[in-house]
């Protein structure tokens, strides 16, 4: 931390915001907001990198750009740079000469691709139904008057407003492969989120729309492409036509895999040039791997990735498929835990839900709720016990209504519990059970002070992740797996597709892969869900 820091804006007159590698602006803003004591500096860091001038995030492209805010231009210099880094690659970029063909997606003529169409494809020049490659969606949509404003996201310190626009995205008018040609590949990363499968459908079926004939499904994750004893699996319309009334993933899941080097080899060896790749951030940085070795062997090779993480972590995007039914689902464990800690003398009922580095899903179910009084998230730092702890407010609480929920996100509270120093084959840190430490010092503390009470602790973690997409999750899975297929048939490679401000669009992956999304806790959201529970400061 203390590394980061020493890059953050100097105290001359003329400021300057320096982006070194591999950091975000957050952390290098600390300084100029919060002031320079120790103190500060300290309580920022564990509050865990709280949001201040700007979220929007910088990797390595950007590092050795300094913006000088006393420089007349430094807006349109700012703007020229995050142009280049949100530039989304294209096959032109490794290919020049590549060749473009009419689109065989147009809604208004049905005609099917046959061999007929090998040199010249069918094309429908009235329907105006395609995205010109100079569309663009603005990212933010909130002019703040004032880096005090409640969840303010300002580049300088005056928040000046600057204009910051991605790509949208949609079907081209021209494409770069040719259908007959195409052999697509879809895999699913990680852990299972509700939506997986609605997703591959919609994949699958768009192909079909343009014409693709040979499409397959790598089993069990990025494993696929080196385990010999598993064979990819053929997909059709026909196969993929009702998976989405399940939930789980057609193709299984799982967590690490072979080399980058021995992935793209399969690749090639299977002829695949379109993979479509579901996952959240590390699946993320494998697939722009991928993207990068195969641009590196000059292999025409569309990557796509489609966000999936149930805990809505990624960087720039509105919400990610699974979250939407997560916070649903999440209703019924929080709807127990409150009629058994009602149903009890001082019942106190304990919900642990999905958020290992954000505390997205415990906020947004304990504000749909209503019924939960404490809400614990990774972002915001608790004490269980002491004068200002969640244990004497339990006290409080049992005594003056009779019974409480706690809500806590998994992330939450590590501090407080036993490091594990394990990993996952994803590499992520295997994290302390903070619902049981709590549900265990929660009744340890009421037999010390000889009030009786009932704790029920409830985890749904995994009833939740096997869930069917509600039709919120649906509606979004189906326009992402549809956008996934027009970003690669227009040529766009190591790209990944999200919703931004309600529109659909197109990202670099190292823009939304460099570190986790979290919850602001000066955001309006979470004050909402303060106002909701009631709960004071755990400090």
């Amino acid at each position: 931390m203390e590394t980061l820091l020493s890059h953050a804006i100097t105290t001359s007159a003329s400021p300057k915001l320096t982006l070194p590698q591999n950091d975000n602006v957050s952390l290098r803003l600390l300084r100029f907001r919060h002031g320079f004591s120790s103190f500060n500096l300290c309580r920022l860091r564990s509050q865990r990198r709280t949001r201040v001038f700007s979220k929007v995030e910088c990797n390595q492209q950007s590092s050795k750009n300094d913006i000088d805010f006393s420089d007349p231009d430094w807006k349109s210099k700012f703007q020229q740079d995050f142009e280049k880094r949100f530039n989304i690659p294209h096959i032109t970029d490794l290919l020049p000469d590549a060749h473009s063909f009419p689109s065989t997606f147009c809604l208004r003529m049905r005609t099917p691709v046959t061999e007929d169409f090998a040199e010249g494809y069918p094309s429908d020049e009235e329907w105006h139904g395609y995205i010109n490659n100079n569309d663009r969606v603005l990212l933010k949509v909130i002019h703040y008057s004032s880096h005090t404003s409640a969840g303010a996201e300002c580049i300088d310190p005056s928040c000046t407003w600057v204009e910051q626009w991605v790509h949208r995205a949609g079907p081209r008018e021209k494409i770069y492969f040719k259908p007959e040609e195409v052999k697509a590949a879809i895999v699913t990363c990680g852990g299972l989120c509700p939506g997986l499968n609605d997703v591959i459908r919609q994949i699958v079926i768009t192909l079909e729309i343009y014409g693709v004939k040979n499409i397959v499904g790598i089993p069990f994750g990025y494993r696929g492409f080196a385990d010999k004893g598993l064979a990819e699996m053929p997909l059709s319309r026909k196969v993929v036509q009702n998976i989405h009334l399940s939930g789980g993933s057609l193709l299984g899941v799982s967590r690490g895999g072979p080399s980058v080097s021995e992935i793209v080899d399969s690749m090639e060896e299977r002829g695949i040039n379109m993979l479509f790749v579901l996952g959240g951030n590390g699946t993320h940085a494998g697939a722009n791997a991928i993207h990068k070795e195969c641009h590196k062997r000059k292999l025409k090779v569309a990557v796509v990735g489609v966000p999936k993480t149930i805990d809505n972590d990624i960087l720039l995007i509105d919400k990610t498929f699974g979250f939407d039914t997560a916070v649903e689902e999440a209703q019924r464990a929080i709807n127990s835990a409150y009629i058994e800690a009602h149903s009890a003398f001082h019942g106190i009922g304990v919900v642990k839900l999905m958020g290992r580095s954000s505390g997205f899903i415990a906020m947004q179910s304990s504000l749909a709720s209503g019924q939960v009084d404490i809400c614990l998230i990774p972002e915001v730092p608790f004490h269980l016990h002491g004068p200002h702890g969640v244990l004497r407010h339990l006290k409080y609480l049992v005594e003056t209504k009779g019974s409480a929920v706690v809500c806590v996100a998994e992330g939450a509270g590590q501090n407080l519990i036993e490091k594990t120093n394990a990993t996952d084959a994803s590499g992520n840190i295997v994290l302390g059970d903070i619902g049981v430490h709590i549900q265990q010092e929660t009744k340890k503390y009421f037999k010390e002070i000889g009030i009786p009470a009932d704790i029920k602790y409830i985890d749904p973690t995994y009833m939740i992740r096997a869930c069917r997409a509600n039709a919120s999750d649906g509606i979004l899975c189906t326009v992402l797996g549809q956008n996934a297929v027009h970003g690669a048939f227009a040529g766009y490679s190591g790209i990944t597709v999200g919703i931004c401000n309600t529109h659909y669009v197109y990202f670099p992956i190292p823009e939304v892969i460099s570190h986790p999304r979290e919850v602001d806790p000066n955001s309006r959201m979470w004050h909402r869900c303060l106002t909701s529970t009631g709960q004071p400061d755990f400090i």
